[in-house]
């Protein structure tokens, strides 16, 4: 490490020691060797989601067979985990249901919201937000008459919060930076104006304390394989308020497990009352029972104690960092503004971050330039972001990362 070091080894060491959150690193699967900063994009894996996973398949699935709609009340999963996650978020049991993926739950509410907005046309987004918010709201527009998507940054929202505005779509944390955005704030502001306010909280759930309900939110959508562990391809989830669950059209996905009465095979459809009415088609079940088992480890964390970690954590690696040659912080230093990761930009940072995973320090890399980091406080030690701070500047002094094999670009960045 370089002489800008400001915390010692030695000092991490006994962070970790009096870490209160130290014991919920048996919890999953970690290589041995591999320093993980990842968890922002993939979660760890969960030591106990291999056994229950293997139970639904040879025992519920295997054994049970179709009995298990009913006897292992699969029929029910997307209601249970809604109750499970709804304190995560902030939301009241009634308000969150599991289903489906981030993009078609956006699809679902960004519809409702449009509607329960007649003769507003425009939705406004963030321009840099994660693309699948702006392609779903593009495909929703072209469905409406005279409804347009625009897009403007957040620190731009007000001066464009006019009497067409319906509904404004923004991301808690920024994919890119890990910058959080005041919820409740600009909340209020849109709603004053007369809009609908729909966030995305996958970069946020289970990396800080989310507070939907308090903040007056009417939607939100959010994924639950970033920081709540639950795998690739698990099912992702939707916030509707309250207030608006009576009042709320039929959404457009009308498929039957929406239906007031999917067993009755009745040719109309006629949407179940509360959040039911936001459910499409049969659940992913295996998806749905490794979700359960990262549930069962979110019921025994204290959120506050997680938002404290990752602050420290984050303030930690920013400051052994911060000072590294060609190296710029892009991350808010600012607490109230920092999600859960770090960005840096490097003018190379993709064959940077190459080099750092040939290492077992596992980042990311966004286009054009962005390093980015995820400090997951259940199973990120201090010591590990000490050493991973300290393979990022031999990375860089060294200029191993110019070596050819780590310019080859792979599919997935």
């Amino acid at each position: 490490m370089t002489s800008t070091t400001r915390t010692t080894r030695e000092e991490c060491a006994a962070l970790d020691a009096a870490d209160p959150l130290a014991a919920f690193r048996e919890e999953f699967s970690l290589p041995p060797g591999v320093i993980y900063l990842d968890g922002n994009s993939l979660g760890a894996l969960p030591v106990r989601t291999p056994a229950r996973v293997a139970q639904v398949v040879e025992q519920e699935w295997g054994h049970d067979l179709i009995r298990s709609w009913n006897d292992a009340g699969w029929f029910e999963q997307p209601y249970r985990l809604g109750r499970r996650l709804a304190p995560l978020i902030g939301a009241g049991p009634q308000e969150v249901v599991v289903c489906d993926t981030t993009s078609v739950n956006l699809f679902k509410v960004l519809s409702a919201a449009l509607a329960l907005r007649p003769g507003r046309r425009t939705v406004l987004g963030d321009g840099e937000a994660f693309p699948t918010d702006l392609y779903i709201a593009e495909g929703v527009t072209g469905l409406v008459e005279g409804a347009r998507q625009v897009l403007v940054r957040p620190e731009e929202l007000d001066a464009h919060l006019d009497a067409d505005v319906a509904v404004v779509v923004l991301s808690h944390v920024d994919y890119r930076t890990g910058e959080l955005l005041d919820m409740p704030g600009i909340t209020a502001r849109v709603q004053a104006a007369g809009a609908l306010m729909i966030w995305d909280v996958c970069h946020s759930v289970g990396a800080l304390p989310v507070e939907l309900g308090a903040a007056g939110a009417d939607f939100a959508v959010g994924c639950t394989y970033k920081y709540l562990n639950s795998g690739p391809g698990a099912p992702a989830f939707l916030y509707v308020a309250e207030r608006h669950l009576a009042a709320a059209p039929t959404q457009p996905l009308s498929g039957w497990f929406g239906h007031a009465r999917p067993f009755a095979f009745e040719p109309g459809y006629e949407a179940k009352p509360g959040i039911g009415r936001f459910l499409t088609s049969s659940p992913s079940l295996l998806g749905q029972a490794a979700l359960g088992v990262s549930l069962d480890v979110w019921e025994r964390a204290d959120l506050a104690a997680v938002r404290a970690k990752s602050l420290a954590l984050t303030d930690l690696f920013i400051s052994l960092v911060e000072r590294l040659d060609g190296v710029e912080v892009v991350t808010p230093r600012e607490h109230a503004r920092r999600g859960s990761q770090v960005a840096l930009r490097h003018a190379d940072g993709y064959p940077v971050v190459q080099a750092l995973i040939a290492r077992g320090v596992i980042g990311d890399f966004r286009a054009p330039d962005l390093m980015r980091f995820g400090f997951t406080p259940l199973y990120l030690s201090y010591t590990e972001v000490w050493d991973a701070a300290r393979h990022l500047a031999e990375v860089l002094e060294s200029g191993e990362w110019r070596e050819e094999r780590f310019s080859r670009r792979g599919e997935v960045t």
